[in-house]
């Protein structure tokens, strides 16, 4: 028995990027086409298949320990990223600010699916939802240096709003323009 069922919902992909330094910025650089690899994008600044371990994870480990990088990818709800927009009182908001790898439109509640969903583009690759991404105060700064005091609305705008991380399951390569088809576990909610 399939442990995870296609819902009739099918998105489609608005915007790609990559975070090429994210020393110097959180800031991504759009694409109109990106592979997707074990790694996640080549290049991309949180790509690799393993990765040392951040704050996100300090109940469990060390920071800088070695894990498995589930954060490959930061996926975004194009009507998502209108709501903060609107709250930071900006007409749009670029999806680069935030360091986004993908944008979506289509798919409701996007920052809520259940972790372990799929999205699987059309060519049949996939990447696994791996959990709601947090707001952080990174995306401030190039907001604001576009669109001064704008930024500092950022982080409680995004709150359950911030899109999710992401690791590729299936390889293959996604263009802006391709149908993403939301695939979820079959189980009910915990109750604890």
């Amino acid at each position: 028995m399939p442990a995870l069922k296609p819902t009739d919902i099918v998105g489609e992909v608005v915007w790609i990027g990559a975070v090429k330094d994210r020393a110097a910025a959180l800031s991504s650089v759009p694409m109109t086409q990106a592979d997707l690899t074990y790694a996640g994008i080549p290049e991309e600044a949180h790509g690799g298949v393993t990765r040392g371990a951040c704050v996100r994870v300090r109940s469990q480990y060390p920071e800088g320990t070695e894990i498995r990088n589930v954060r490959q990818l930061t996926v975004l709800s194009a009507e998502e990223l209108d709501a903060i927009a609107a709250e930071c009182g900006l007409d749009h908001l670029n999806p680069a600010y935030a360091g986004a790898s993908l944008v979506v439109k289509g798919i409701p509640d996007f920052t809520h699916v259940p972790p372990s969903s799929r999205l699987q583009f059309q060519d049949g690759s996939a990447i696994v939802v791996d959990m709601e991404n947090r707001p952080c105060h990174l995306p401030a700064k190039g907001i604001n240096a576009d669109h001064p005091g704008k930024g500092d609305r950022f982080k409680a705008a995004a709150k359950d709003r911030r899109g999710v991380t992401a690791w590729v399951e299936r390889e293959g390569r996604v263009r802006v323009g391709d149908a993403v088809r939301l695939h979820i576990p079959d189980q009910r909610p915990w109750r604890p």
